[in-house]
């Protein structure tokens, strides 16, 4: 059975009346009853009781018209869906965001992407460290990364977005804590909650230099990959600590936040994908992103 002949004899069963169903498809009359019997003769039953007056449906007609417009329906809804999927508004994605712009970025971006891309099935993971991320996208269960440059892995394609400064985040017992900015040499002797070491965290390597630049070399109390644990135990009174300053938008009861007086450490946020990956939903995804997140230099304040 032909698409064809599915929609030439639900219009004749809606019609009722061979002339009209013909005037409706746009075909003549005398083709269309042929191939009406020939898809009765393919199904062995009649689908239609014909008189002189009148076309009436028999009971294989009946199941046919409801079970055919369901099928046209789904048919029509695959094509469409096929068009939007060309046109990179139909799919699924699944995207990563490092743990320093998880609270920052991920909400209203996640808003954006709804929005202009209703069609799409969006896995978002938030409190990715850059390692994870390039692993996973290289291993095709990530389709995009928000993350902290540089990446070295020469499958994937990235993109610079911003650039902001490291703050301190103190205890509210902290005694530089109503400071209006930190001399990051002053923490020299306080400990440190860190970002992890054993995975090569961007941000661990850029506190690190900071603090080098500075005169010394911090001491790591603790080490935590999620951002929101490291501000919960700086909170706690466990150490002190250096982030992004995107970080500040996150709110954590007894944790401070203070720019820190002449340092020139910034840190960077890309977007990464596989540069082979062509799929429009991806490209259209990258567009929305550039325009929620333009090329910026974030200051401090």
């Amino acid at each position: 059975m032909e698409l064809r002949h599915l929609r030439y004899f639900i219009a004749v069963a809606e019609e009722r009346h061979f002339g009209r169903a013909a005037a409706r498809l746009h075909i003549a009359q005398a083709p269309l009853s042929q191939q009406i019997r020939r898809l009765e003769a393919e199904l062995g039953e009649p689908l239609l009781y014909r008189t002189t007056r009148s076309v009436e449906l028999a009971p294989a007609g009946e199941v046919l018209l409801e079970r055919g417009r369901e099928i046209l329906v789904a048919v029509d809804s695959a094509i469409d869906d096929a068009r939007r999927a060309a046109r990179g508004e139909y799919g699924r994605l699944a995207i990563g965001f490092t743990g320093s712009v998880t609270y920052a970025v991920l909400p209203s971006l996640a808003a954006a992407l709804r929005q202009e891309l209703p069609g799409v099935m969006l896995d978002l993971r938030g409190e990715l460290l850059t390692p994870a991320q390039v692993a996973q996208l290289t291993a095709g269960t990530l389709d995009l990364g928000l993350l902290r440059p540089p990446v070295r892995e020469r499958d994937l394609s990235t993109e610079v977005l911003q650039s902001e400064p490291l703050i301190a985040v103190l205890p509210q017992s902290h005694p530089l804590a109503n400071s209006d900015a930190v001399p990051l040499e002053q923490l020299k002797d306080d400990p440190f909650v860190a970002y992890p070491s054993h995975f090569r965290s961007v941000l661990h390597d850029a506190v690190e230099d900071a603090c080098a630049a500075h005169g010394f070399k911090p001491l790591a109390a603790h080490e935590v990959a999620e951002t929101a644990t490291l501000v919960s135990f700086v909170a706690a009174g466990l150490g002190v600590s250096l982030v992004p300053a995107s970080v500040r938008h996150m709110t954590v009861h007894g944790a401070i936040y203070r720019p820190l007086t002449h340092d020139t450490t910034r840190v960077e946020l890309a977007v990464a994908w596989r540069h082979d990956d062509e799929r429009p939903v991806l490209r259209h995804a990258l567009d929305v992103i550039r325009r929620h997140l333009p090329r910026r230099d974030t200051q401090s304040g």
